[in-house]
């Protein structure tokens, strides 16, 4: 069988079902918490296994993560970025409608858009350039959707349903309300809190999610709260649990599946020290690519039902 083959059959598997439990594999207990279910949490439907719902879950997800057709230099970071784990725990169906905010060159877009190719929707939000000032930011932007567009289009079967939305980051608008299962975002809070722009990115969440689903963040963590023209990259835990609670989001679970403990976070060029960027002396490459990515957290926050 094609891995497309077993991506359809899985997804197939899962196309009625109702949301399933995401559990955590790695210790999920900070802040007191543990993981609870994701998506429309604690709706239960009479005759449903969620054992296996789990099961199929996982597969159609698993499927996703070996398909040979991923970039080998992406496939190469997995160790690192965990996205089986990862998505579990933010409870990704085959079945949502799922956006992930700034995809970049596509990462995760290479799992997700192959998983929800057939029974869900994947949609990548990316910067308007046209809504950003002349200059290097507008240049940054309007590449940065290129490049995202040119991925798509240089792979139909895999990449042909995705949906490319933009938006204004000063005003962000991503879709008609309560219409999303699933946010996600990896590595962007500290951009927003620099530009001072986090609130807005926080509330737009809330408004396209349906009640019941699910914000999944990933986030350079720092040792404690920093200032928002802080550069290093890292943003305290609380203060991305704070963004998020201000706007009506419950924390429903964290996960330390993204932890490092061998990142200090004491680097002279921030988060952009360590792999995958590598900003730094070239006679220092061993020393930082030993310590590996940036220490993360991993966060599960829900929009309540009611």
């Amino acid at each position: 069988m094609t891995m497309h083959s077993r991506l359809a059959l899985a997804g197939l598997l899962l196309a009625a079902l109702p949301l399933a439990q995401a559990q955590d594999h790695p210790p999920a207990a900070q802040h007191g918490m543990h993981a609870h279910p994701a998506g429309h949490a604690g709706h239960e439907h009479a005759g449903h296994d969620p054992a296996m719902h789990q099961a199929h879950a996982r597969a159609a997800l698993a499927a996703a993560v070996a398909d040979s057709r991923r970039d080998p230099a992406n496939v190469a970071r997995d160790r690192y970025r965990h996205p089986q784990q990862t998505l579990e725990f933010f409870g990704v169906l085959p079945h949502h409608t799922v956006i992930e905010i700034t995809p970049g060159g596509g990462w995760y877009t290479e799992i997700l858009a192959p998983m929800l190719a057939d029974h869900g929707r994947y949609i990548g939000a990316l910067v308007d350039p046209l809504a950003v000032a002349h200059g290097r930011s507008r240049d940054y932007q309007q590449r940065t959707l290129d490049g995202f567009k040119a991925k798509l289009a240089g792979d139909s079967e895999r990449f042909g349903k995705v949906e490319v939305l933009t938006f204004n980051p000063a005003a962000p608008v991503l879709g008609p309300a309560a219409s999303a299962d699933v946010v996600l975002t990896f590595r962007n809070v500290h951009n927003w809190r620099s530009g001072g722009q986090a609130e807005g990115y926080f509330k737009a969440f809330f408004d396209v999610l349906k009640p019941g689903g699910v914000l999944g963040v990933v986030e350079h963590r720092a040792r404690a709260d920093v200032p928002a023209d802080d550069s290093s990259g890292y943003v305290g835990q609380d203060q991305v649990i704070a963004l998020a609670t201000a706007v009506g989001f419950q924390l429903l679970g964290t996960s330390e599946v993204n932890a490092n403990p061998a990142d200090t976070k004491d680097h002279p060029n921030g988060v952009w020290t360590l792999p995958p960027v590598g900003r730094h002396e070239p006679a220092d490459a061993a020393r930082y690519q030993a310590i590996g990515e940036s220490d993360r957290m991993t966060l599960r926050f829900v929009k309540p039902a009611g």
